[in-house]
């Protein structure tokens, strides 16, 4: 039986969620376009999570889209009172499922009460504004103009909470001087490690960092120090890339996502894995060597 209470908790804001959490993007169709292949399997996944203590759910409209949040809400709705659904604004897919910029005021609006009305809520307990002037990762310029729009949806009310995704170092600090930010959503793993500053320095100013791509994404982790590790502590890879996750720093909240609910169990039982001083270390090395890249 997992005890996500083991892995510890932190705020968002004025609300604590479990370390551990769930993300929903693996729900929707392959690309992450379209429906699912089972409805019903991932609405078992999304019950079986909240089941077994997940109270933060990670998700966004424009995965489908709509797919995943229509998902969340017949499984899920009327949610728990504890339950923190985080969600993202920012991008919008083609018909062809290509991921696009979405920054004007309309599109950013008009994203908002999309999440609204498919997650069957009257407002929405954290947005995080995914920047994308790069597809592929953080690239600078100035998040001023979309994070002004979101921060006005904020006084209106239909916005709780504000968050930022896919940025610099830099652009957290801009984001900061428009609007309070809870947390920030970036690609970080085991092997991937160019946040580490910017992780310790949002730790320090009481801000959770939500890595996506924990395990890797569409490219799984694979390392073999990390299966050697794995193997002596009798856990899977995947598990011990959580748990050094979850030992890193703090403030870090994890967001593993999957269809499966066997694969669901596995990652929350990583909760009960205390990785030893020695292996994190080792385990820390991965970056840095040919194995992380």
């Amino acid at each position: 039986m997992n005890d996500l209470g083991r892995a510890g908790t932190y705020t968002l804001g004025d609300r604590t969620v479990n370390r551990l959490g769930y993300g929903a993007m693996q729900l929707a169709g392959p690309h992450v376009f379209g429906p699912p292949k089972d409805r019903d399997g991932a609405i078992a996944v999304l019950r079986e999570a909240v089941a077994s203590g997940v109270n933060h759910i990670d998700t966004s409209d424009f995965y489908g889209p709509h797919v995943t949040n229509q998902l969340i809400r017949e499984a899920l709705h009327p949610y728990p009172d504890n339950l923190v659904i985080v969600t993202k604004i920012g991008a919008k897919r083609g018909a062809d499922a290509s991921w696009n910029p979405a920054f004007s005021a309309e599109d950013l609006t008009r994203a908002v009460h999309d999440n609204l009305r498919n997650l069957g809520l009257d407002a929405l307990d954290v947005v995080n504004l995914r920047i994308m002037f790069d597809v592929t990762g953080p690239a600078e310029g100035s998040i001023e103009a979309p994070l002004t729009v979101l921060a006005d949806l904020q006084r209106q009310g239909l916005v709780r909470r504000i968050g930022l995704s896919n940025v610099t170092a830099r652009q957290v600090a801009e984001g900061r001087r428009i609007a309070d930010i809870v947390c920030v959503q970036n690609a970080y793993n085991l092997a991937h490690r160019a946040d580490d500053a910017l992780v310790d320095d949002l730790a320090a100013a009481g801000i959770a960092y939500v890595p996506f791509f924990p395990l890797g994404g569409f490219s799984p982790l694979q390392s073999t120090t990390l299966s050697q590790v794995a193997a002596r502590l009798g856990a899977t890879p995947m598990q011990v890339a959580l748990a050094w996750l979850l030992r890193r720093a703090p403030n870090i909240l994890l967001i593993p996502g999957t269809s499966s609910v066997a694969h669901l169990r596995e990652n929350l039982a990583a909760a009960n894995l205390a990785l030893p001083d020695a292996e994190m270390t080792e385990l820390g090395r991965i970056a840095t060597s040919s194995e992380g890249g």
